[in-house]
């Protein structure tokens, strides 16, 4: 296999990527600057996109999108023509919790349909130790009538992308590669050094490398997880949790981590893959799954306290209006899969109030489809009671103060409610300025 590297940088074959969303396209875009790269999506609209020149996941931009010579295609059958896969796919969870792999086999088996003898197939999807080599290989194989090991090889690289970071890229984070032998582990190593400047860590096998991405999003998630235990903690104690932080951590060795809601695709999803595979193996896990219930937790611990704000304010509860700002599951991105947002939305709506949501990022078509929530323009946030401040969005810590005051109901004097969750204002300034203020 060896001679894929080389025939890669001769431009002989092809590198392909399957899955062109948040991940699949900065490393599409990556590697198009050194190899011949086919970029295939099942979703025909998204690569009517891209080859009109625009970037609907914000991540690399229109002008990235413009000058790329990445091959755009809906058609599985243009695989044929590479010997380098590199699988992208999503891999949510079920309502239950319970990992989903439909997307990933469905994309394992289009490579498999297509894949011929002498190519390496590498996944970079999230996934549970084993999967790759105990689901992801039986479908290649069945799919291609070849053997793994003989007629085609397979490596696991996890993606460590985060969408919306600016600083920390494909080409700045060591990547991590494994193989199902040397042979496959040097020639993917040898693959993306091309584009990753900070270099490759070479694992000692596949299920390490499976292992190591999924605890790195299960550590963030416990880490927050008591971040978040400290907010339930001091709020009984009336003390506002972001000054404990900020005095604790002029420690040197104290971990920078703060309270807030977690979605997203990675960090409130990767646990479920661990913890799916520990109980299969006979393991029951105590802080990963703690952590879990914390944080799924936040959004109704946050309306609570909406509810205790508008009672102190003497407003009537059923009569509420309630605005909310940002809907995406993290700042500065359109992406809004798995976004908590939505559980503050709901725990609105069970004391019957129906809130006003703004989001300059999302996607208002994809959010009506996915969520039944209508975006609304700032031009209809007006007459509210509270504002709650979701998302760390840049657009909204420009805003003046006077842009706020505009936001409420005329007359109510000091019975403005702001929910800073994210604390992105300054709470002594917005004390000063009449607001009811709380922050996680």
């Amino acid at each position: 296999m060896s001679d894929v590297y080389e025939k890669l940088i001769n431009k002989e074959t092809k590198i392909s990527l399957i899955g062109l969303g948040y991940v699949g396209m900065p490393v599409a875009i990556a590697f198009a600057k050194k190899l011949e790269v086919i970029g295939f999506d099942i979703d025909k609209q998204k690569i009517e996109e891209y080859k009109r020149g625009k970037d609907p996941t914000n991540e690399v931009g229109d002008q990235a999108i413009k000058e790329t010579t990445v091959h755009f295609t809906a058609d599985a059958r243009r695989l044929i023509d590479a010997k380098f896969h590199i699988v992208a796919v999503p891999t949510p969870i079920t309502e239950s919790n319970i990992p989903n792999l439909d997307p990933l086999e469905s994309a394992t088996k289009t490579v498999g349909q297509y894949l011929t003898e002498g190519s390496i197939v590498v996944f970079e999807s999230t996934v549970y130790p084993g999967v790759t080599e105990e689901v992801c290989i039986p479908i290649l194989e069945e799919a291609s009538g070849l053997k793994a090991g003989k007629d085609f090889k397979v490596g696991f690289s996890p993606e460590r992308i985060n969408p919306g970071d600016e600083v920390n890229r494909l080409e700045t984070i060591v990547k991590v590669v494994s193989g199902m032998d040397e042979s496959t582990l040097d020639t993917i190593a040898k693959v993306y050094e091309l584009v990753v400047d900070a270099g490759v860590y070479r694992a000692e096998s596949i299920k390490v490398a499976e292992a190591a991405k999924v605890i790195e999003n299960a550590q963030r998630d416990i880490n927050i997880a008591f971040m978040n235990e400290l907010s339930l903690i001091f709020n009984r104690m009336n003390i506002d949790t972001q000054e404990v932080l900020n005095a604790a951590s002029t420690k040197w060795n104290f971990l920078d981590f703060k309270p807030g809601l977690v979605g997203g695709h990675c960090i409130g999803v990767d646990p479920y893959y661990l913890t799916y595979k520990s109980e299969m193996v006979g393991y029951h896990p105590q802080i990963v799954l703690a952590g879990r219930r914390i944080n799924n937790k936040m959004g109704r611990f946050i309306v609570e306290n909406v509810i205790k704000q508008l009672i102190h304010a003497k407003v009537n509860i059923e009569h509420a209006k309630i605005g909310i700002l940002g809907f995406t599951f993290k700042e500065n991105i359109p992406d809004t899969r798995n976004t908590r947002v939505i559980d503050i939305i709901h725990e609105l709506e069970e004391y019957g109030i129906t809130p006003v949501v703004h989001d300059p990022y999302a996607d208002h078509k994809e959010v009506y489809e996915e969520y039944g929530i209508k975006l609304n323009t700032y031009d209809e946030l007006t007459d509210l009671n509270v504002v709650i401040l979701a998302v760390a969005h840049k657009e909204y810590q420009s805003l003046s103060e006077s842009f706020f005051e505009k936001l409420y109901k005329p007359g109510i004097n000091g019975n403005k409610i702001m929910i800073d969750v994210k604390g992105q204002l300054d709470r002594k300034n917005a004390l000063v300025a009449g607001y009811r203020y709380w922050r996680l």
